[in-house]
């Protein structure tokens, strides 16, 4: 894992800000979805990417019944019906 040399304090809501710079290195815009994970004795932040319920497709989803979807999963799906 490579250092920023970047460091923040919580508040006292437990909150940080992440900095500008690695907002515009991810792509991560207000409101944007973020997985926080734990790896060994490290705390792990990641943009959230929605997958298929089914396979982990990422690309072509579709939302049926609050649920997502890829097309080849549907597809594969109405062929057995």
């Amino acid at each position: 894992m490579k250092s920023t040399g970047i460091i923040r304090k919580l508040d006292e809501l437990g909150r940080i800000v992440l900095p500008i710079e690695i907002r515009r290195t991810f792509a991560l815009a207000e409101k944007d979805a973020v997985e926080i994970f734990v790896e060994g004795d490290s705390i792990v932040l990641k943009k959230h990417q929605p997958n298929c319920i089914m396979c982990g497709e990422s690309k072509n989803l579709i939302e049926y019944k609050g649920k997502l979807i890829c097309k080849s999963c549907t597809k594969n799906l109405s062929k057995k019906i």
